[in-house]
């Protein structure tokens, strides 16, 4: 493969859309989920697999259940996608656009779910104006 090729195929691929949207990491033993969001769900599912078989999770309440139940107690689910649009992520403004998206998707995920306490390992933000 030559330079030219090379930095065509790399152009291609910085320019592919990557899959986006909200994901859920569920407990099938309890029930309990995790859920998050990312601009690129296989690099999530990778990084939270990887975070947790290295016992180094953020999450200890997670990371405990992974331990005791296994692996193969967990289901790695995608719960909504971001459609991509036409234009091809080069500048800042439209990757803004998604984040904002993908913040407005998870919050009503969150919403719908309630993954707290019982029911889930995600952890009830607090108010910004709280002390």
């Amino acid at each position: 493969m030559d330079k030219q090729q090379r930095k065509q195929l790399i152009q291609n691929y910085k320019q592919t859309h990557r899959p986006m949207g909200i994901y859920q990491l569920k407990n099938q033993i309890n029930g309990k989920m995790l859920i998050g969001s990312s601009m690129n769900l296989d690099a999530a599912f990778n990084r939270e697999t990887f975070m947790l078989s290295m016992n180094s999770h953020i999450n200890h309440e997670l990371q405990e259940d992974w331990n005791q139940y296994g692996k193969d107690a967990f289901t790695f689910d995608i719960l909504e996608r971001i459609k991509p649009r036409e234009e091809i992520i080069t500048h800042p403004d439209e990757l803004d656009k998604y984040q904002t998206e993908l913040k407005e998707m998870e919050e009503k995920w969150l919403q719908k779910l309630q993954p707290y306490g019982d029911q889930g390992y995600n952890k009830l933000k607090k108010a910004k104006n709280a002390r």
